[in-house]
């Protein structure tokens, strides 16, 4: 493959591989602007998402039924989450509440081993997977799904919390709690929305992902962890800086492998982060966009 080639291919795959981490991004980033938690569990609803798909698909559902029932499933396990370990703790230090994030990640992968083991399983792509070619790079037609998926999202996103009542009630809360209550706004059932729909969109990242790389138990972690390396690199306070964020790593993940090793990949991606925390802590594109969710 020519050099040219060589470097349109790699930049579908990294635009592919950060429009999994915005969706994932996306929630870190609503969560955290609601209630102030960094949930470290959210790697885990991708894999929820993905591995319900296949259950589904394999019970005989049409895929886009099994897709819907799976995002609704990981709504409620996010809400349910956000009952049972959040909520009650909502008055602890940053730091309780991250440990219960990450108390509550492993014991999320536990229970997706007793259900699915430890072999990895495929989802069938969305559409007919035929490669199309351009500019002699390949490019497949589920990495269009992902990428489009994404960017719609952040248009839902950005709709929902500007032209909606509910998107102005969490922005409330997100700029003053207390004034927000004496709006009539409740931060605890914000809170929940905020968690369950981060949850939701998890979910679809995880669904999106699996045709290309398979799911399993453990395909959250990283995933995770990536993305919350996205948010923090793009600006954890609003959305569209955790999407550049997130296309950011991606790209860059993408040629490391691609020119150099598969195992630069990840050291691209945490050298980043700490180069940002140490110099911009913000986020690189925190200014830019101005003001926050």
């Amino acid at each position: 493959m020519e050099f040219s080639s060589q470097i349109i291919q790699l930049l579908f795959s990294g635009l592919t591989i950060g429009s999994i981490y915005a969706l994932i991004a996306i929630g870190f980033v609503i969560i955290y602007n609601v209630t102030g938690v960094l949930n470290l569990a959210q790697g885990e609803f991708a894999m929820f998402g993905a591995l319900i798909s296949i259950s589904l698909v394999k019970m005989g559902l049409p895929l886009w039924a099994a897709v819907i029932l799976s995002i609704m499933t990981v709504f409620l396990i996010g809400g349910l989450f956000e009952r049972v370990a959040i909520y009650p703790a909502r008055k602890a230090s940053v730091p309780t509440l991250i440990i219960i994030t990450i108390g509550v990640s492993i014991a999320f992968r536990g229970i997706a081993i007793l259900i699915w083991g430890t072999q990895p399983q495929s989802l069938q792509p969305f559409t007919d997977n035929t490669p199309i070619k351009f500019l002699n790079a390949v490019l497949l037609p589920q990495n269009i799904w992902a990428i489009g998926i994404s960017l719609v999202s952040l248009v839902v996103m950005f709709y929902l919390f500007n032209k909606t009542f509910i998107g102005k009630a969490l922005t409330a809360c997100v700029v003053n709690q207390f004034a927000a209550r004496l709006m009539g706004i409740k931060p605890e059932k914000m809170s929940l929305l905020a968690i369950s729909t981060s949850a939701g969109l998890g979910a679809l990242a995880g669904i999106v992902i699996a045709p290309i790389s398979g799911a399993s138990y453990d395909m959250g972690m990283m995933i995770g962890l990536k993305a919350f390396v996205a948010a923090v690199v793009g600006g954890l306070t609003n959305v569209p800086a955790a999407i550049g964020g997130a296309f950011l790593i991606g790209i860059l993940e993408s040629f490391a492998e691609g020119l150099w090793s598969s195992g630069l990949k990840d050291v691209v991606s945490f050298s980043l982060l700490l180069i940002i925390l140490f110099v911009k802590p913000e986020g690189i594109f925190a200014k830019a966009s101005g003001k926050r969710v």
